[in-house]
């Protein structure tokens, strides 16, 4: 048999200026964007150092029968059931991952258009066509059926297991959900119904919005990261589910506050270490920033061991006045000073065969962290103006937003006790850092809140989702939970959450939300100007176009000055588009769509070095 020759996706989009469409060539219309081409452009190869690249992505090239011998190697290790979360969620990643190139690269395009370039199409995994495709933006509602052909993962699972009776695309169903998730800034889940594993003639998936669906819990439960994080023993073993679907049957669907949500890998790597420590009584030192879900973290392991049944104490060490650290930790005896009039229990003896949380471990004084060492040590305390000494059996979980290493050194924090609360240390990342979690914690709060203050909220407008994606969070989990309880709040009922709603009037935008906002205007943010969002450029802007605007007689048109921007800009750089992009400060891919759209020169460009 012939093998078939075979080009680039973009030698092949070039003589023939062929398009991605969803229904039909020219669905979308002729201007539909972004087109082959410029989907093919994202991929590119560093010849001489071997890197493969999706814009900033690294990518590899994987044999396929690597693929299906690694796939087949953790199901026989780790059961099917295991395999099949652990998969789903790296395809989560994946889609959650292109989803955001997309929105980087392509600012300016619609949902509709940005979601037919499914980057995955050029990663080797399936070819996908759409059956129907239905959405509502206005509501965050989307409806949609594909068939999936030459699936790799349906290959390989035939070759290793045979025909059987279970749909195989998991990462292909996990990257359809987070994909869209991303993209939508609402839960969607992919579901395959179809698939040639089980015997049938094609893979075929049903995507919906979440309650769309009458129950998502099946499909939640490969996706949900917390799956694993369960007592040893399968007698005790207890999962916390994430039910992140809005209305199932007309009533919400259970939440838990204080459930772990997210599949990106920092989140999963400290879910993991949350695993093996939690049947011990091991002592654990959860450490990061403020807002990052210590407590949260500290709860889960409280929950998941063997002391579950038991009480779990938190105290932030920083809330408490120093002089009553000592009472509050320890108790105090009837008489011990003016005032006590009867004994009471502190904080440890409240914990007695339970967890006791000490959140702020690092504000402590140096006698109370004596104190606490000696706790630690002897599994004993004194109550203050006590004079016996009374055992607890209390496990021990601390967390600190300090460096405690440079705190020791410093002198203000005991060596001895930074040792003995360091036996299992555990470090939670930023938000920044795991952002394929933030679309599942938004509609995770957005259905919390819709619950608790009895609201109908549809979701996030478009604006909004690109920048929660884009803005840093310095108040990390804790800040995101805040906007959009605020946003639920602020929103009409029915209508979508807006950026008006998070950031109310009066408040400084952040740089990275204002720079959302503005995207595409010309000039930077200083310092001074940051909090009232002012731009601040060589010539004042509004100036230029007031004397713009007496001067025509006319009212200032943005599209229009956007147009004469974009060409005196490529003009000026002779049309080397990615010059014009560094002057703008903008995407080179920003340009280039802007030229497309006000047909701008670009003739000189052949030249284009960079």
């Amino acid at each position: 048999m012939a093998i078939p020759s075979r080009i680039s996706l973009a030698q092949h989009a070039e003589p023939t200026g062929k398009r991605f469409s969803l229904e039909s060539p020219g669905s979308l219309g002729e201007d539909a964007y972004p087109t082959l081409t410029d989907i093919a452009e994202c991929l590119t190869f560093s010849l001489g150092d071997g890197r493969i690249w999706l814009n900033d992505q690294r990518m590899i090239l994987m044999h396929g029968n690597a693929f299906g011998a690694l796939r087949r190697e953790l199901i026989d290790s780790l059961g099917i059931e295991k395999a099949r979360g652990l998969i789903t969620r790296i395809g989560y990643l994946a889609g959650a991952s292109d989803a955001r190139i997309s929105r980087e690269r392509w600012p300016d395009a619609d949902f509709a258009t940005l979601y037919k370039a499914q980057l995955h199409s050029l990663e080797g995994m399936v070819r996908v066509e759409p059956v129907r495709f239905q959405f509502n933006t206005d509501r965050g509602h989307f409806d949609g059926e594909f068939l999936w052909h030459d699936s790799i993962e349906a290959d390989e699972h035939i070759s290793a297991y045979g025909i059987g009776t279970c749909p195989s695309c998991w990462s292909l169903v996990g990257y359809a959900t987070g994909h869209g998730s991303t993209l939508l800034g609402h839960l969607l889940i992919a579901r395959e119904t179809n698939c040639r594993a089980m015997g049938d003639q094609v893979c075929r998936t049903i995507c919906k919005s979440s309650e769309l669906w009458d129950s998502i819990d099946e499909d939640m439960r490969f996706l949900n990261a917390e799956a694993f994080v369960q007592a040893p023993s399968s007698k005790d073993s207890k999962t916390f589910p994430i039910s992140l679907g809005r209305f199932h049957d007309g009533q919400p669907t259970p939440l838990y506050n204080d459930s772990l949500v997210g599949v990106s890998a920092p989140f999963i790597a400290a879910c993991h270490h949350i695993q093996r420590v939690a049947p011990t009584d091991a002592t654990v030192l959860f450490t990061g920033e403020t807002g990052v879900g210590k407590e949260i973290f500290a709860n889960t392991v409280h929950r998941v061991s063997k002391r579950s049944e038991q009480p779990f104490v938190a105290v932030n060490c920083a809330a408490i006045p120093e002089t009553l650290i000592e009472s509050e930790l320890f108790g105090i005896e009837r008489g011990a000073y003016t005032g006590a009039v009867k004994s009471r229990p502190g904080r440890f003896e409240r914990a007695e065969g339970g967890t006791l949380f000490l959140d702020e471990i690092g504000t402590l004084t140096y006698v109370a962290q004596g104190k606490l060492l000696r706790a630690l040590q002897e599994s004993e305390i004194e109550r203050v103006g006590g004079e016996r000494t009374i055992p607890v059996n209390v496990r021990v979980i601390a967390a600190t937003n300090h460096d405690l290493r440079q705190a020791v050194r410093d002198g203000h924090f005991r060596e001895d006790l930074f040792y003995r609360l360091n036996v299992f240390p555990i470090h939670l990342p930023p938000l920044r850092e795991r952002r394929d979690d933030i679309p599942l914690l938004m509609n995770h709060f957005l259905n919390h809140y819709c619950k608790k203050h009895r609201r109908d909220i549809a979701g996030f407008s478009h604006q909004s989702v690109k920048a929660l994606l884009h803005y840093g969070f310095p108040g990390n989990i804790r800040e995101l939970q805040n906007l959009v309880e605020r946003g639920v709040i602020y929103a009409n009922d029915g209508g979508m959450i807006e950026l008006s709603h998070m950031f109310i009037s009066g408040e400084a935008l952040p740089r990275d939300i204002l720079s959302v906002v503005l995207e595409g205007s010309v000039g930077t943010l200083s310092d001074d100007n940051a909090k009232t969002g002012i731009v601040d450029t060589p010539t004042s802007l509004f100036r230029t176009l007031l004397k713009w605007q007496s001067s025509t007689s006319g009212t200032i048109s943005l599209e229009q000055l956007e147009r004469n921007l974009v060409e005196e800009t490529v003009a000026q750089c002779k049309g080397n588009l990615s010059a014009a992009a560094r002057l703008l400060g903008v995407s080179r891919a920003q340009v280039a769509y802007r030229c497309q759209k006000y047909q701008v020169n670009t003739s000189s460009a052949n030249s284009e070095a960079s």
